[in-house]
This record gives structure tokens, C-alpha cells and sequence, in this order.
């Protein structure tokens, strides 16, 4: 049974653009109760009895407890309590065995009230906030491995604690440091991959990478990374690459680093990005030569591609496209996770009303609402880490990424959040860009698709029905990982594994069970995929860029740089 501390991944999956509202009101109204927490108490109010039972049942539990015949235990894989002091130690145990018996009886009473599932998701997920934060396992010296801290350092271990957690507070985003970042050299260990920026504008600079091959394929790749964080976790470090990868496979591949807005910026909005966009395949196709290109986005830079090549189909010009990749991209956010029933017209307004004073949404604050949520992971885990035990956190190239975060201008966030909101994208017409209706079922061109079983920020069944809106051949791959994980899957993981399933005319779900599992990565797969669409092999260039479009900067260029 999922109890109220362990939300299933559906529950607690968010679509990115939905997270934009939430990231600008902040964490903070996670712990606050509200309309749906009242609507909850009155349920429960006017079922005085079966509230009752199930408050005496907690206390029943609680006499097994003390007694020391109950038979509560963690769940498997629950690394808060490996500890075994948590289960030797006789007062421990009951601590942790109270704490548990506690949280089945939220969850219980939450499904005993009257509540339509909306107000059931938003009541779920402020206890399974709550009931998180309060876990013994938080609580300095009684947390085993922090009282062993403090004998083993005379005290020092907490000092340390207490002064990093000075330091995180001091300024957003005010979460537990994730990661020792001071090893990380951009152009050097990270975003490495040899190459030159060969077009720049005020809204991007174009990287267009060294081949490492003798021939390459006619057709080039241009990719559009998210909007948010920098444009690395595609050229994340040497051997961790999709870039380079490519590159490898004889490629010719071309990556978007998008500017770091200000509020100088804030009127940037969907036609500024998907223009853009428009001019950055311009300069690919004056490089290469080439009058098409394999367009190819990523999460939220997989949004912009898709509006992209709707427009260029809304246009006739179709034609410039070889095909359409899409990695961890939702585009129908119905029914996406708790984070939907969380947000309202109201909220979106209020959000969107805050960062158009501001002129930007803060990436600290999209950092935090990512932390929160997966808060055990995220947030409690470094908790306990840095300031319980006065640790650093570990050095590790995805989490250094994910620290390096960028704005995002106050009318592309407006813009997000109303598409999220109305799924405009998901009806022809709904939405206009540079004076086009987009309808993606006029792209007809091949569409590679693939999500993250265990994404938590674009749940895998919406990347799923995202994928049906397109009018062309459909590849649709399920990577067996995460978010990050997804993009970052280079070969040699014995771990690694991919669904795949040919039939899209089922929901995701039947999909699913339906799919054969492959083992490796789905790398090499859309490699494959790749090789049918970019043409013949022919010698690779000597030099990057053209006649007019010269090398302004090595890779990974200068816009990157900006904090």
C-alpha cells in the first residue's frame, strides 16, 4: 500500500511548465494547509465514528509499539533508516515504528474523507510534505549516524552543520547544497566537446561541434536544449555526451546555448525563441550546405522545436526538416501529476503577475521547486548530510548542471505557464506564433520520441499522448531512468535498458505492457534512427563555419559564462 510517505511517481510527477507556477509563489505553501486541507477536516468532522476507529486504531498501534509486539517496519530500500541502531536500539525503533504507524493513519484518514481527487491530491501532498520534514531521521543526535558524527568529531561536525546551513540560507535557493562544484571547469571536464560558435545573436549562440570523423552525414543535427539551466546537459562530459556521441557517429551537429536573460529581456516570449530558432537553421543550412536538417529538442527546448516545425509546416516550408527528435518533452499536460491539481487560473495569474514585476523567474527558484519535489532525495537526503553529519556533498557532473542555473524572461514564463494551462498545443489553431496557426498534426515529417520511465518532472505517459500529436511515423521509446538520466545514458551501462512498441494506437499504459524491453541505450537505437534520415556519407569539413559565418568563439562559447 502507498502510504502518505511514499507517493507513487505518478502522483508525484509535474510537467515543467506547470512547476513554472509553483517556482514562483515558492516551496513554502507545500506546508501550509489549505481550501482542500479544510474541505478534508470538515469531511472527516461529519464522520465522527470511522475517525474515531481510526485514531483508536493509532493508539492501539502505539501500545504494540511501546510493548514491543508490533511488527511495523520501514519499507525495503527506505535509505533514512539503514542505520542498524534503528532497529537494535530499542528506544529507536519505537521512534521510527510510531513515526511510520503515524503516517498510515494520515493516509488512511485521507481516503476515508469525501473528497473529489483533486482536493485528495492536494491534501495527499501537503501531508507527504509534512510527514517528510518530520522524520526522525532530520532530527540532529537522534539521527544514529549524526550522534556517532559528533562523538567521532568532538562536536566539530555539527559546527561545520550549523555553518553551511547558515550559508545556504543566506541566499536562494535556500535548500541544502547539492553538489562540490569546485573540481568542474566548463570547456575543460565539463562541456568539453571541441568546437566553435559559428552565429551568435542577442538570444543565442550557435555551436557548431568538430567532427571526429572522415565522413560525416549530408544532413546536420540541430538540437534545442531547455530554456532553463544551460545547454550542457546534452554535452554533459567527455564519455557522458549525447554531443559527442554524435559527433562520433559522424554527425554534423549543431547546438543551441541559449543567452541568460535580465530584465532588460522580459519581453522575450514564445515568437523571440521559435525565431530564434528559425535563424539558427538558417546559419546550419548555410554551413553544411544542406537544404534540410534533423531538428531535435530536449524538455522544455523540445516545446520550442515542436512549435518550430509546426510553423515551418503552417508555412509550406516543411521541407527544411529531415525529421523531429524529442527527448523528455511533454506537449499535453492533462492529468499530469499532483502539481496539476495544485495550480489554478488564480495562481497562474498571480504567478505570472510576479514575474513581470520582476522581469525574469529567478532559475534559484526553479531549483528549489525542483528540489522539493523529490524532497527525500533532494532535500532531506543533503540534510542530513551536510549539516547533521557536517559533510560536503559529493562531486558529481548532473547535480553541478543542475546547479548552474539561468532565468527565464517574464514573458516566456507567461507564455509556458497559459500553454500548460489551457494545453493549447494539444488543438490545432489554439496557439498563434509569428502570425501562424500551429497545428502539429500538419508536422508529417519521421518524430524520434523518447521519455524517462522514472522522470518526475515530465511524466513518461504525457510524453506518451505528447508523441500521438504528430501527423508523420511515430518512434516512441521508453528509457528505463530518469529525467537527467534519460538524456545522459551513454553506452556501457549494464543497467541500462529501453522499451520499445511499434503500435501507438493504445494509451501508455497498454503500450507498455505490450512493448519488448532492449537492452543498452536508446542512444544507439536513435542512432540507427538517425543513419535512415541524414543522407549519404560525404568527407567531413577541414573547418568550421562558412565564408560569412567565421569562428567567434571556441566551444562552449560565451553566453554560457553569464550568471
Amino acid at each position: 500500500m502507498t502510504t502518505a510517505t511514499t507517493p507513487t511517481l505518478a502522483e508525484s510527477a509535474a510537467p515543467l511548465e506547470l512547476l513554472l507556477v509553483d517556482a514562483t509563489l515558492g516551496p513554502v505553501r507545500r506546508f501550509v494547509p489549505d481550501l482542500s486541507t479544510a474541505k478534508w477536516a470538515a469531511s472527516l468532522a461529519r464522520k465522527p465514528d470511522l475517525t474515531a476507529r481510526r485514531l483508536t486504531g493509532l493508539g492501539v498501534e502505539a501500545g504494540r509499539i511501546m510493548g514491543g509486539t508490533s511488527t511495523l517496519a520501514t519499507r525495503r530500500g527506505d535509505r533514512r533508516f539503514t542505520d542498524v541502531a534503528w532497529t537494535e536500539n530499542p528506544v529507536l525503533k519505537r521512534l521510527v515504528q510510531l513515526y511510520l504507524a503515524g503516517g498510515q493513519t494520515a493516509e488512511q484518514l485521507v481516503m476515508d474523507a469525501d473528497l473529489d481527487p483533486r482536493d485528495r491530491k492536494r491534501v495527499r501532498f501537503f501531508l507527504d510534505n509534512v510527514i517528510e520534514a518530520i522524520a526522525p531521521s532530520n532530527v540532529p543526535l537522534v539521527n544514529p549516524a549524526s550522534a556517532k558524527a559528533v562523538i567521532d568529531t568532538a562536536g566539530l561536525s555539527l559546527v561545520r552543520g550549523g555553518r553551511q546551513l547558515v550559508r545556504d540560507l543566506a541566499s536562494a535557493p535556500r535548500i541544502p547544497e547539492m553538489v562540490d562544484g569546485t573540481g568542474f571547469v566548463l570547456g575543460d571536464n565539463i562541456a568539453a566537446t571541441p568546437g566553435g560558435v559559428v552565429f551568435r545573436n542577442e538570444v543565442l549562440e550557435l555551436i557548431q561541434y568538430a567532427p571526429q570523423t572522415d565522413e560525416v552525414y549530408e544532413v546536420p543535427t540541430l538540437l534545442v536544449p531547455p530554456t532553463i539551466n544551460k545547454f550542457y546537459a546534452l554535452d554533459l562530459a567527455p564519455e557522458r555526451s549525447l554531443v559527442e556521441f554524435g559527433v562520433r557517429q559522424g554527425r554534423q551537429t549543431f547546438l543551441i546555448s541559449w543567452r541568460n536573460p535580465d530584465t532588460r529581456h522580459a519581453a522575450w516570449n514564445l515568437d523571440t525563441y521559435v525565431r530564434a530558432i528559425l535563424d539558427a537553421l538558417d546559419a546550419v543550412e548555410e554551413i553544411t550546405g544542406s537544404s534540410r536538417t534533423v531538428l531535435g529538442g530536449a524538455c522544455s527546448g523540445g516545446i520550442l522545436a515542436s512549435i518550430a516545425a509546426a510553423y515551418l509546416a503552417g508555412i509550406g516550408r516543411q521541407d527544411r526538416l529531415a525529421a523531429l527528435s524529442l527527448a523528455v518533452t511533454v506537449i499535453d499536460n492533462h492529468d499530469a501529476g499532483t502539481v496539476a491539481a495544485l495550480v489554478d487560473e488564480r495562481m497562474a495569474s498571480r504567478a505570472k503577475a510576479k514575474s513581470a514585476r520582476k522581469g525574469y523567474l529567478d532559475g534559484r527558484a526553479l531549483a528549489e521547486m525542483f528540489a522539493w519535489l523529490r524532497p527525500g532525495d533532494l532535500v532531506w537526503n543533503y540534510w542530513v548530510n551536510n549539516y547533521l553529519l557536517g559533510k560536503r556533498p559529493p562531486a558529481f557532473d548532473i547535480l553541478y548542471w543542475n546547479s548552474d542555473t539561468t532565468r527565464m524572461t517574464a514573458a516566456l514564463h507567461a507564455d509556458f505557464v497559459d500553454l500548460a494551462m489551457e494545453n493549447s498545443l494539444t488543438r490545432p489553431g489554439a496557439l498563434t506564433i509569428l502570425g501562424e496557426p500551429i497545428d502539429l498534426g500538419k508536422v508529417t515529417v519521421d518524430c524520434y520520441v523518447v521519455a524517462g520511465i522514472a522522470d518526475h518532472i515530465t511524466p513518461w505517459e504525457n510524453c506518451y499522448r505528447s508523441a500521438e500529436l504528430f501527423g508523420g511515423t511515430t518512434r516512441f521509446v521508453l528509457s528505463t531512468s530518469g529525467h537527467i538520466a534519460a538524456l545522459v545514458n551513454p553506452p556501457g551501462n549494464p543497467k541500462a535498458s529501453f522499451h520499445t512498441n511499434d503500435d501507438l494506437t493504445s494509451d501508455a499504459k497498454v503500450w507498455l505492457k505490450g512493448s519488448d524491453v532492449q537492452q543498452g541505450t536508446w542512444w544507439t537505437d536513435v542512432s540507427r534512427w538517425l543513419d535512415e534520415r541524414c543522407g549519404e556519407q560525404r568527407p567531413a569539413p577541414t573547418t568550421l563555419g562558412s565564408n560569412r559565418l567565421s569562428v567567434l568563439a571556441e566551444a562552449p562559447g560565451t553566453y554560457v559564462f553569464d550568471r
